[in-house]
């Protein structure tokens, strides 16, 4: 079987067996080349919005709280939700609050409040994004464009001393 023409002088030089494997090789480079410069991983800068989360709002429209992780470049995984409130609003925090982030338990919700895994205390969903501090949980900025629930990276990075748990509990 004859191999490409412009290749032809290398499978004169290799041999056929030879041939095969540079290929496969200079493929297999050539995939992985092309995977760093996409993921950005040669140092090359991305798009600014290309690691912001991004949903559809009908995916809230359910009312019920969803759960969500992001990983920070160093690693530390931070949680966080988003629910449509009775109100109707689309509301945004993480999954931790000022005083039982240390526990790293979160919220689940039970009706039309999200629960403190480790306290106990309960907030109204039309509450959360408007109420800081306590056991509240930690507001999270977000925003509605074109009927997506655009949340940025760096806002979601603002949350990492919560899920920091080095030295910590968890």
């Amino acid at each position: 079987m004859k191999c490409f023409t412009r290749f032809h002088n290398i499978e004169t030089i290799l041999g056929p067996r030879c041939t095969r494997r540079f290929m496969a090789r200079f493929a297999f480079g050539l995939l992985l080349l092309m995977s760093a410069l996409l993921s950005g991983g040669l140092g090359w800068s991305s798009s600014a919005h290309a690691a912001d989360a991004t949903y559809p709002v009908s995916q809230f429209s359910d009312g019920k709280a969803k759960h969500f992780t992001y990983k920070t470049p160093d690693g530390i995984t931070i949680k966080y939700f988003v629910v449509k409130s009775s109100d109707g609003v689309i509301r945004a925090a993480f999954d931790a609050c000022d005083v039982c982030w240390p526990e790293g338990k979160g919220y689940t919700q039970k009706g039309d409040f999200m629960v403190c895994n480790n306290c106990g205390k309960q907030f109204k969903t039309t509450r959360v994004n408007e109420v800081s501090g306590g056991c509240n949980p930690a507001p999270l900025t977000r925003n509605i464009e074109n009927n997506q629930v655009i949340i940025k990276s760096s806002d979601i990075e603002k949350g990492k001393r919560y899920f920091d748990f080095k030295g910590g509990k968890k």
